[in-house]
């Protein structure tokens, strides 16, 4: 089977619990660390499947990898090779497939109950209808084109989408402990107070536990009707 591409655009926004659920599942992956200066792929050909994880940065910037990406996503839907958005990966699916990224009404820091709406939520979810996601972003996507959202949050109306055998994300579904501390540690670049979207790093840090417990059970059910659609051959 062709490995699963994995594109990390900062130090700090790895593979996270998604490596864990691709371990499990015996899934082989490789890691493309754009932070480093290495460029995306030209074509998906090579792969099975194609995620994308968050960043600080914006789609809208003029960097030497974000063109390239969009064409590789681009690629990998006129393959009908599945592609996973987590945050800034989201936003990059979104753009791709001819979707706008602008600037969300409030930053969405920490943790925030999220809702699973229309038919395809069931498909994606099962019987969950809602549940507290990891969030830190200032941007949105919108909708592109043939795409159903499946989340939306008080915040943020579009919280993740559907586009075929494609899940873009805004919320962080793969977050640990670990990148939730060291995140923390950045809060007060955000430059922001703590508000009804916006959680301080001891309130985020409180009962951090379960709800990573509570997040990764809805992760494994995201991820696992996405691998329903890799290339197997």
């Amino acid at each position: 089977m062709k490995p699963i591409a994995v594109f990390r655009h900062s130090p700090t926004e790895g593979a996270g619990y998604f490596a864990t659920f691709l371990a499990r599942h015996s899934l082989p992956w490789t890691l493309f660390t754009i932070d480093t200066g290495v460029l995306p792929p030209p074509t998906s050909d090579d792969f099975s499947g194609l995620c994308f994880m968050g960043g600080p940065m914006s789609v809208n910037d003029d960097l030497p990898w974000i063109a390239p990406a969009l064409n590789l996503i681009r690629d990998a839907d006129s393959k009908g090779i599945p592609v996973l958005g987590h945050c800034l990966g989201g936003q990059l699916m979104s753009k791709a497939f001819g979707g706008v990224v602008t600037k969300n009404p409030v930053k969405e820091i920490g943790w925030g109950r999220v809702e699973f709406i229309g038919d395809q939520a069931a498909v994606w979810a099962g019987d969950t209808l809602t549940f507290d996601a990891f969030h830190w972003h200032g941007e949105t996507f919108s909708l592109p084109p043939d795409a159903i959202r499946i989340l939306r949050s008080a915040h943020c109306e579009n919280q993740a989408f559907v586009r075929g055998v494609h899940l873009g994300m805004q919320c962080h579904v793969e977050m640990t402990e670990a990148m939730i501390r060291l995140w923390g540690k950045h809060w007060d670049d955000e430059s922001v107070a703590a508000s009804a979207s916006v959680q301080t790093p001891q309130q985020m840090y409180s009962e951090m536990e379960t709800k990573i417990q509570a997040m990764r059970q809805v992760a494994d059910q995201l991820y696992s009707q996405w691998i329903r659609g890799l290339k197997m051959e």
